[in-house]
């Protein structure tokens, strides 16, 4: 059985390797861009609004509570980013209906790009928030002693996002196609549609834990600002 889609090499040249995680990645990013083109090519301000505008507005109101619960009514800034990473994991989750399709978020590669966007997000957000000595003073608070757990703490949190959504989505697959070959009628659609549930709720958790890591980074601006 195929851990990952990485092991599928569809062309090779040298260095470069075209394999199912490049392929369903640039799938699942173009499928993104057709659903927001369809979403936004006729917008209305009054009823009766498309379908497709329903759900965008729909799907963009979630994203925005749930931001502004967790890092407070300034939230524009943070949208676009959160936002891109929520649907492109629940894209790539929800499409394992389609047969023979490899969820890129089963890859290694792709959870450790998507948590190194979050690991540089952090202090890019803060850094703009509330300036480079801003950023950097978290390092030594509450003493200078704490530098090495602060920074071994950023590596690590960056490593648990990659590992958490790569072994979840990895071992719902391989438990799914084990049953497949056991069983294959109605047990392997239930895990399916379980795998749907398991796949949303992860791309929420990314998503979240992403926006906590910016809140954190930017609370102590806010904290001196209200001071």
């Amino acid at each position: 059985m195929e851990i990952s889609p990485d092991t599928t090499v569809i062309w090779s040249r040298g260095l470069v390797n075209l394999n199912l995680t490049i392929i369903f990645t640039w799938a699942v990013m173009g499928l993104i861009v057709l659903c927001a083109w369809l979403a936004t090519r006729s917008l209305k301000v009054h009823p009766p609004l498309s379908r497709w505008q329903n759900i965008f507005e729909a799907v963009v109101t979630l994203m925005r509570n749930h931001i502004r619960e967790i890092i407070g009514p300034d939230i524009q800034r943070y949208l676009p980013f959160l936002g891109t990473l929520f649907l492109f994991i629940s894209f790539s989750n929800l499409l394992i209906v389609i047969p023979e399709y490899r969820p890129p978020t089963g890859s290694l590669s792709t959870t450790a790009a998507l948590a190194l966007c979050v690991f540089f997000a952090v202090p890019f957000y803060s850094i703009t928030t509330q300036g480079v000595w801003g950023y950097l003073r978290h390092y030594i608070e509450p003493s200078p002693l704490m530098l090495p757990m602060h920074i071994l703490g950023d590596f690590t949190r960056t490593l648990t996002l990659a590992v958490r959504l790569f072994g979840s989505i990895m071992s719902e697959s391989m438990i799914a196609g084990a049953l497949l070959a056991i069983i294959p009628f109605f047990l392997p659609v239930v895990m399916k549609m379980f795998g749907l549930l398991i796949g949303q709720i992860q791309a929420y958790i990314f998503a979240v834990l992403a926006a906590i890591y910016i809140a954190s980074a930017a609370g102590s601006h806010r904290a001196d600002r209200q001071t």
